[in-house]
């Protein structure tokens, strides 16, 4: 029961950050001031009450429509903020209440943000690579002790990502999936982001070959979001893939 209550409010905490999550998503493609610029409807520009601002609960009171115009309230609100919870109580559970499952989450969200910005604009934004790096920097600072791990983490896949981008000159892979996997290696060490590539590169080839196929989609990828469910997949279960991995060599 005592767990349950930790759970919940892991949840409720993750929903809300979630909640800002939505703002960074819509207003950062735009240019637009994420933090001092009020909450209002995209619609008739009304500003927006607190208790319009309940993180899923305001958007099922209101049915998913606007209470001023009745414009329906896009579904991606309610999901980021409920995904971005989720998100966050599958870390903890597997992690613990520690600081590493903190910083887990908080990349996390980047992440998310990251993931709706480059599938809808082909764009990942500098900023939330920028806060990935900042939480990578806080990851070797509390752990000393593996500092080279971290810091080949910054170069193994990014490195490889720039000889790619080198080679082809741009056409083969975007600046801001190299400056993702950097940061992202300071967070993860050298083990867990070459992790990432490959569970990233084998997911988004299988998708994007189907969306090939089936909606008939440019060879083009938004490489972001699946480079993203690779690092959450190693921030979740790195360690025990790595390890299940060597077993083959012992």
């Amino acid at each position: 029961m005592e767990y349950m209550i930790y759970y919940i409010a892991v949840f409720t905490f993750g929903i809300i950050i979630g909640s800002f999550l939505n703002v960074c998503i819509f207003r950062i493609p735009d240019k637009n001031d994420i933090v001092s610029e009020r909450s209002h409807c995209l619609s008739c520009g009304n500003v927006l009450k607190w208790y319009e601002l309940i993180p899923v609960v305001s958007f099922v009171i209101q049915r998913g429509k606007c209470r001023h115009c009745s414009v329906r309230i896009s579904r991606q609100y309610p999901l980021v903020e409920l995904i971005n919870g989720l998100i966050y109580v599958w870390i903890v559970s597997v992690h613990g209440f520690l600081l590493p499952s903190l910083l887990y989450c908080l990349c996390a969200s980047a992440l998310l943000i990251i993931s709706i910005i480059d599938w809808k604009t082909y764009e990942i934004p500098l900023g939330c690579n920028l806060f990935i790096g900042v939480l990578g920097i806080f990851r070797i600072l509390t752990d000393p002790v593996r500092w080279l791990e971290y810091a080949l983490g910054f170069c193994a896949v990014s490195g490889l990502f720039l000889l790619i981008y080198w080679i082809t000159r741009g056409r083969g892979i975007g600046g801001g999936d190299i400056k993702l996997m950097a940061a992202a290696g300071l967070l993860l060490g050298w083990q867990g982001i070459l992790l990432a590539m490959v569970i990233g590169s084998v997911i988004g080839s299988v998708i994007h070959i189907a969306l090939m196929k089936i909606k008939h989609k440019e060879r083009v990828l938004a490489f972001g979001p699946y480079l993203s469910l690779g690092i959450l997949g190693a921030m979740l279960y790195g360690g025990s893939i790595i390890e299940w991995y060597l077993t083959f060599y012992r």
